[in-house]
């Protein structure tokens, strides 16, 4: 990392302890953040014929677990959705090709998508693969497993509940407005979001890796669609709050149509502690570096710009900041997935070697 993550507000140099075992990481999410991160993860999931040597001094995960949202009901995963009343597959599949081994032949072919073809159009195979699977053996998180079997993955992956859910946001104008694609096309801001039906339930494996695990990270995702819906499934918020790991949020780099316009750093936090009903992290890893302006205006069109960092607000509520280079900038703006791995995990090392408390938090302000 060299210098890239000096700052004040946190500073974490010191060496890996390769004497300690290995992590046990879970990662919540969805869309394409999860998967992107998943990628950076996958890298330091070894096992004990691979294992790196004492001399390597690197971080080591021995267990990986990515727990995903399901209440996707657009596209292709929302034709299947309604047609084979199941889960939407889109993220899960995106979560299996990222933790595969093979992110060749086997990957391209999952994420292969058809452009023609009466009743195929649109339709990713893997998506396809996801239902068939499912239809074979009438539970979603089996086909998921088996999936991830064949695929050989670095990790687990759980759908954040086997329930059919519908997303319903309530506006900040009191309007409600119900189903995923309905609330991220709407112009109004959102000021609530919650499940239908309330109390549905997770998976027992989701439960036991979050309260096993000595890493858990929310994000990057966008805010109301793809992280809050994980929080909301009954127990998982309070199996977060509950853990003694080190509990990072990733910010995302850009703010969201009627997602996130105007929501700071700190306002994505209080909205996640909000539907938690908890103070939930320990730190904030928050990208410091500027878009190329070619970008900014490119973002600009739909009324986008990077989220503001405000690290003094960030503080106020209890929660750490980790500033870097975290931006892998392309047509679009990126988490640069290995610098984001690499000090997610030196997190969770130090904090282990703190005597294997978790990080001291601030005072929570009211």
């Amino acid at each position: 990392m060299g210098d890239s993550n000096e700052h004040p507000e946190q500073s974490h140099r010191s060496p890996f302890s390769a004497a300690s075992s290995g992590l046990r990481v879970v990662a919540i999410g969805g869309g394409t953040g999860l998967s992107t991160l998943l990628k950076g993860l996958k890298r330091y999931v070894s096992s004990s014929a691979d294992r790196p040597s004492a001399k390597a001094r690197k971080p080591e995960i021995s267990n990986l677990s990515a727990v995903v949202t399901v209440s996707d009901d657009g596209g292709s995963s929302g034709r299947l959705r309604k047609e084979f009343n199941m889960l939407p597959p889109g993220d899960v599949r995106n979560c299996i090709v990222a933790l595969s081994e093979d992110e060749a032949l086997l990957s391209k072919l999952f994420q292969h998508r058809f452009d023609k073809g009466s009743g195929l159009e649109g339709h990713s195979f893997g998506n396809l693969f996801l239902t068939a699977l499912t239809s074979i053996t009438r539970d979603f998180s089996e086909a998921v497993r088996l999936s991830s079997e064949i695929l050989v993955t670095r990790g687990h992956i759980y759908p954040a509940t086997t329930a059919n859910v519908e997303l319903e946001a309530l506006m900040e104008d009191g309007t409600r407005v119900r189903g995923e694609t309905k609330i991220t096309a709407s112009k109004g801001r959102i000021k609530e979001l919650s499940l239908i039906p309330h109390d549905v339930e997770p998976l027992p494996q989701t439960l036991e890796a979050i309260a096993r695990a000595d890493l858990i990270t929310i994000g990057p995702g966008s805010l109301f669609t793809s992280l809050i819906p994980n929080l909301l499934v009954h127990g998982i918020a309070k199996a977060i709050a509950s853990s003694s790991a080190t509990k990072v949020y990733i910010c995302n780099l850009m703010t969201q149509a009627n997602e996130s316009l105007g929501r700071t750093a700190a306002d994505h936090i209080r909205a996640l502690n909000g539907h938690a009903r908890a103070q939930i992290f320990d730190y904030a890893l928050l990208n410091r570096e500027s878009i190329s302006a070619q970008l900014k205006a490119k973002y600009a069109l739909e009324g986008a710009a990077q989220v503001v960092v405000d690290k003094q607000a960030i503080k106020e509520l209890g929660v750490r900041p980790v500033l870097g280079d975290y931006l892998d900038e392309g047509d679009v703006a990126r988490h640069a997935t290995d610098r984001i791995a690499r000090d997610l995990l030196e997190l969770a090392v130090q904090a282990r070697s703190n005597e294997g408390s978790a990080p001291t938090r601030h005072t929570t302000s009211s």
